[in-house]
């Protein structure tokens, strides 16, 4: 019987020869990084120090202080030689003759003789000056004794000793002798300290000069965003303009190159002052570096402008303090005065402020008004301030077009006669025949009896360069945009700027983004007062106020997109311009939406009641089915609810009361009833399209027959 072995452990034997051996690898340590020699320790020791904050401060404050010395050395060295020698006026002549102002060169001349004459004078004196001191130290000193001798005889006959007669003398004696020894005594030890106070009395000098380079001032001083305005600030700024006659006419002035400035003024939140130029320095040579002067003056570029006064080869700077234009001016009058009233003739609308911080004040008397800029802007805001403050003439009458319509002009509704609100063709079609409608109205005023006075009607289109870029044609292929002859809002435009003024038939026109194609050059032109806020190019600016303010000093495409929202550059005689300039900078006050609503409300309790037609009406009549098929679109079907809201909304004056009964009692007498799907009511695009097919058919049969 055979018998089976059971192991109850694991083999321990070596595993047999075929079977590969686990081979383990043995992997020695990294070497140890070698030491850092000790020079590249050290260095980089002595650059830590070198470079460290501390002894950066350290060395700053060293080189400062010394140089406040030194430089004050020289500061004082500088006026004692102006004091002695005539070269202060010398540096005027020669600072007059690069200005060309010969009076004052001439002027200065006599002043040079003068101060040599009497110099001469005071050296001749100074030959006989020993013979007469020693005549006048003989005399003193006789004269001195006398009386002392004298006092002493008094005091003898007093006293009854004759020895008293010498007291007064001998006392005056040793009071010498004491001032001798105390001079003794300070002499040494003020030897000791002098030169240390004299020391001290040029770094008092230097430091408050702040004679020392930029890099070595503290960091207060260093930070000189805003510094005050200072003559030696801006005809250093001038200097360094980069205009090589300017730099060396200042460089032949010397200290007098603020002979340039005229007297600098505080002008609202910044000053004023005029700059004459040497010859051969042309005022656009500094207009065109705008922004280097700002920076010279430590200031950003849109807080200096530069404009023309009348006097030649002078520019005048206007220079902000320092982040003062980034502050809000205030609410508008209209806002906070509910006694404030308008009157179109002889009152001026509160705008805003001008950058002296004087209220601008603008009147709309006849002037056709323009105001343009880029989007968001703020060019909406601005021309609904005048408007406002115009409604509080009941006399005045208000026909609006907004061809952006989001509801900007919501609170006319109840103000103006005509309110057109949207951004389609058929709005550009409303808002040309309403501006057509205001040539008729002026026809009607030109052809009454003379001396028949007119209220005044206002045609204001907001958002005026949709009118100007609308394809749309009328039954004669005229189109309503563009700006040719045949053109009709071009044209109603035109005839408006041509005679409007004289009957008080005026048009205000709001646009964005100016080009030749989107406001021509003619309607630009009509208008009387310009405005613009931010725009992008010279090139605009031009379109915008013209070529004579952009020359003059006008430079809207420098105002910050975003940033200067509601600043105009404005040209027009309805404002005060300073004398000899073209345009006028204005902060205009920001009435915002709900502050709108409540103003136009106030005005509307001064009316009897106004019905504002929100459509133009016109002869042509609508047709329904046409219309119903249009809103439908490729759809092969549309929930009657959705087909009434497209329908209201391509016309509300045609559609904005149907209810689904009307709807269907037109598609029923079509033979394109509505039906159900899915459980809802719908209309199908294929009924309708026959319902049209076969009512053309049958058109065309009745003709024929």
């Amino acid at each position: 019987m055979s018998e089976n072995v059971v192991h109850l452990h694991k083999p321990t034997d070596p595993p047999p020869p075929e079977t590969a051996p686990t081979v383990l690898t043995v992997v020695p340590d990294a070497p140890p990084a070698p030491p850092v020699p000790l020079w590249v320790r050290s260095g980089r020791a002595l650059k830590s120090a070198a470079t460290h904050e501390s002894t950066r401060a350290t060395v700053r404050a060293a080189a400062r202080h010394s140089l406040y010395t030194l430089n004050g050395g020289r500061i004082v060295a500088r006026r004692a030689w102006d004091g002695r020698t005539g070269s202060r006026y010398e540096r005027m002549i020669r600072a007059a003759e690069a200005a060309g102002n010969l009076e004052a060169a001439e002027e200065w001349e006599e002043r040079l003789q003068r101060f040599r004459a009497a110099r001469h004078h005071r050296r001749m004196d100074l030959l006989h000056s020993p013979v007469e001191a020693a005549k006048g130290v003989a005399v003193g000193a006789g004269m001195s004794i006398g009386v002392l001798v004298a006092l002493g005889i008094v005091m003898a006959l007093n006293t009854g000793h004759v020895g008293d007669v010498i007291t007064p003398l001998t006392a005056t004696i040793d009071f010498i002798a004491l001032l001798i020894r105390i001079v003794q005594v300070v002499w040494g030890p003020a030897l000791a300290i002098g030169p240390f106070l004299a020391l001290l009395a040029l770094w008092s000098v230097g430091r408050k000069q702040q004679a020392a380079p930029n890099w070595a001032l503290p960091a207060n001083v260093r930070s000189d965003e805003g510094e005050p305005i200072t003559p030696s600030i801006v005809v250093k700024a001038l200097r360094d303009l980069g205009v090589p006659a300017l730099a060396r006419a200042i460089k032949e002035m010397g200290d007098a190159g603020a002979s340039m400035l005229g007297p600098i003024r505080i002008a609202g939140c910044g000053v004023e002052v005029d700059v004459t130029l040497p010859s051969g320095v042309s005022t656009v040579e500094v207009q065109n570096r705008r922004r280097k002067l700002a920076e010279n003056l430590t200031r950003h570029e849109h807080e200096v402008f530069i404009t023309l006064p009348q006097a030649a080869r002078t520019v005048r700077l206007w220079i902000a303090d320092s982040g003062a234009l980034d502050e809000p001016i205030g609410p508008s009058p209209l806002v906070t005065d509910e006694s404030l009233t308008a009157d179109y003739a002889k009152g001026r609308a509160p705008w805003g402020q001008d950058l002296r911080g004087d209220a601008a004040l603008l009147s709309l008397y006849q002037r056709m008004l323009l105001v343009t800029g880029l989007s968001n802007q703020g060019k909406t805001a601005a021309l609904r301030a005048l408007a406002l403050w115009l409604a509080f003439d009941r006399s005045a009458e208000f026909r609006i077009a907004d061809l952006k319509g989001v509801g900007d002009w919501d609170m006319f509704d109840g103000l103006a006669t005509v309110l057109i609100q949207g951004p389609t063709d058929e709005h550009v079609i409303e808002a040309t025949e309403m501006v057509e409608d205001g040539v008729e109205e002026m026809n009607r005023r030109l052809q009454a009896p003379p001396g028949t006075t007119f209220p005044p009607l206002i045609l204001l289109v907001d958002e005026a360069q949709v009118a100007f870029m609308c394809p749309a044609r009328d039954e004669q292929k005229r189109f309503y945009g563009g700006s040719k002859a045949t053109s009709r809002y071009f044209t109603a435009c035109r005839k408006i700027h041509n005679q409007g003024r004289a009957v008080n038939v005026l048009l205000w026109q709001g646009t964005q983004d100016p080009t030749d194609q989107n406001l021509p050059k003619l309607v630009r032109e009509g208008a009387h007062t310009r405005a613009s806020l931010a725009l992008g190019t010279e090139s605009q600016a031009r379109m915008a106020l013209g070529d004579k303010a952009v020359d003059g000093g006008a430079a809207p495409h420098l105002l910050r997109q975003g940033l200067d929202q509601g600043t105009l550059v404005v040209a027009s005689s309805g404002i005060d311009i300073p004398a000899g300039q073209a345009s006028i900078t204005v902060r205009t006050h920001y009435i915002s939406t709900d502050d709108a609503k409540e103003i136009a409300n106030q005005a509307k309790a001064l009316r009897d009641g106004v019905t504002t037609l929100h459509a133009i009406e016109r002869d042509e009549k609508r047709d329904p089915l046409a219309d119903i098929a249009s809103v439908l679109g490729t759809a092969s079907r549309v929930l009657t609810a959705d087909v009434l809201k497209r329908l209201s909304a391509l016309s509300e004056d045609a559609y904005g009361t149907w209810t689904p009964g009307d709807l269907k009692r037109v598609l029923e007498d079509a033979g394109a009833e509505p039906y159900k799907s899915d459980g809802r009511m719908v209309v199908g695009r294929d009924r309708v399209s026959r319902a049209l097919a076969n009512r053309d058919n049958e058109g065309s049969a009745s003709a024929a027959g």
